[in-house]
């Protein structure tokens, strides 16, 4: 057994690992980047990226479908889906290869294996150990199942489902969260018939309740089926299909069962527990800085309590790379990370939704405005309804920004500004948003909470 020594030592090669590793190299230290599978982890291998591919290719064939409507002769004559997986896995190659590249050109040191935590400052892969000053721990997460739900066959996760080689005709989606809305999105769009199973009483039941009930509407003139606020019970398979058991009695058979309940910290048998790192659910807890229970051994990304977000790793891992250098870098709360369901319509929003905000700062203390995208000549062009909702504290900031539409998750980053630099409507109010785009959606919202409306009464 030989030991190398680094100033820092990170244990996972996902965004939280590997954008640490980059910013550390920035600040002049050396790292060991260890990594079992492929640098770039869940998010570009199995999660936002090829999803995202697969959401692109949903929204063409919507397009093709209505293009007559505006005066395009065009018909959809179906989906290849090994076309898709072609261009799925395209994305994948070229960005994984651009990622390799970066981190080589930074002067990383890559190791290949699985790694096991054996002190606060050392990490074991196979028969070599790396010690660190410091070490970061971002081991990612994987998705969750129910008690007595085994994944095989017919029941599948989200990385089975973006490795089908068939379009279902039937498939149930349980869970109605970002993961279950995006696949039921897309299989929609290709022509499946779906249904989504969520034990709560709404889709995507963390966002605004009225972006909620507009997303279960416009799902339902989809044609995908929904049963809101009702518990799984049990599934049988067949070579052929399943069968879902729910609470109240209703049964549901289709070809595939798509599992979409979550997903889980990668922390069990890995040295943790044994070095000392608290672990809470399987979670790692850590102060303001992200340090965890142990002196000099830090947690980013998934298996930080809180949101479970690519670019929550990203921050994450900026932050404590500048955090051991001495920067005294600024945190950023999981409420105030912006966040993006890519579904149709794409869903986004960054800060406290309306009833948190009068949960927080008092009923007479917030008030709110949506704006309909009825009134926005770019959403017209594109076909799209839903609306814009700012959330402002009573003569304060504004503290929450959501929306709901077509191709609307790229207002994100405006709304990400206003929030988190705690502009007040007036700031906003007085910019100038160009014409015609969506962005000015968020400009007649704020310009209505400062009290000068112009396209809205």
């Amino acid at each position: 057994m030989s030991e190398h020594e680094f100033d820092l030592v990170v244990l996972g090669g996902g965004s939280g690992g590997y954008a640490a590793a980059l910013r550390a190299r920035e600040l002049g230290s050396t790292v060991a980047l260890i990594e079992k599978d492929k640098l770039g982890g869940t998010c570009l291998h199995r999660g936002c990226v090829p999803t995202k591919a697969l959401l692109h290719t949903a929204e063409i064939a919507d397009e093709v479908r209505t293009a007559g409507k505006y005066g395009i002769e065009a018909a959809l004559q179906g989906v290849d889906i090994q076309g898709v997986n072609s261009f799925r896995e395209g994305i994948i190659s070229s960005k994984f290869k651009g990622l390799q590249g970066l981190v080589r050109a930074r002067g990383v040191e890559v190791v290949a294996g699985e790694g096991r935590l054996t002190s606060e400052n050392t990490v074991a892969v196979g028969s070599e150990t790396y010690r660190g000053k410091n070490v970061v721990l971002a081991t990612g997460s994987y998705s969750k199942s129910l008690p007595g739900l085994e994944i095989g066959g017919r029941i599948i996760t989200s990385e089975q489902a973006l490795a089908l080689t068939e379009i279902p005709k039937r498939v149930i989606v349980l869970g109605g969260g970002v993961i279950g809305v995006e696949f039921a999105s897309v299989w929609n769009s290709w022509g499946a018939d779906v249904t989504i199973v969520e034990g709560f009483d709404h889709l995507v039941p963390n966002e605004e309740l009225s972006i909620s009930k507009y997303l279960e509407r416009i799902y339902k003139q989809r044609g995908i089926k929904q049963h809101l606020g009702v518990r799984f019970k049990q599934a049988t398979q067949t070579a052929t299909g399943v069968t879902v058991a729910l609470e109240d009695g209703t049964s549901l058979d289709a070809d595939y069962l798509l599992v979409a309940v979550g997903r889980g910290p990668v922390t069990q048998g890995m040295g943790f527990e044994e070095v000392g790192v608290t672990l809470d659910r399987g979670f790692v807890p850590v102060d303001a800085t992200l340090q965890t229970s142990v002196a000099g051994v830090y947690a980013v990304g998934d298996i930080v309590p809180g949101l479970q977000l690519a670019h929550r790793a990203y921050q994450q891992g900026i932050f404590v790379a500048e955090q051991i250098a001495g920067l005294n870098p600024i945190p950023i709360a999981d409420v105030n990370v912006p966040k993006v369901t890519y579904c149709e319509p794409q869903v986004f929003s960054v800060g406290l939704t309306e009833a948190k905000a009068k949960a927080e700062f008092g009923e007479d203390q917030v008030s709110a405005y949506e704006y309909n995208l009825a009134g926005n000549a770019k959403s017209s062009i594109l076909g799209t309804g839903g609306f814009v909702k700012l959330v402002r504290r009573v003569d304060g900031p504004i503290v929450g920004v959501h929306g709901i539409g077509g191709r609307l998750g790229e207002l994100v980053g405006e709304a990400q500004l206003i929030v988190n630099w705690e502009a007040y409507p007036e700031d906003v109010a007085q910019l100038i948003h160009a014409h015609p785009t969506q962005t000015e959606t968020i400009g007649e919202a704020a310009l209505y909470l400062a009290g000068k409306p112009l396209h809205a009464i």
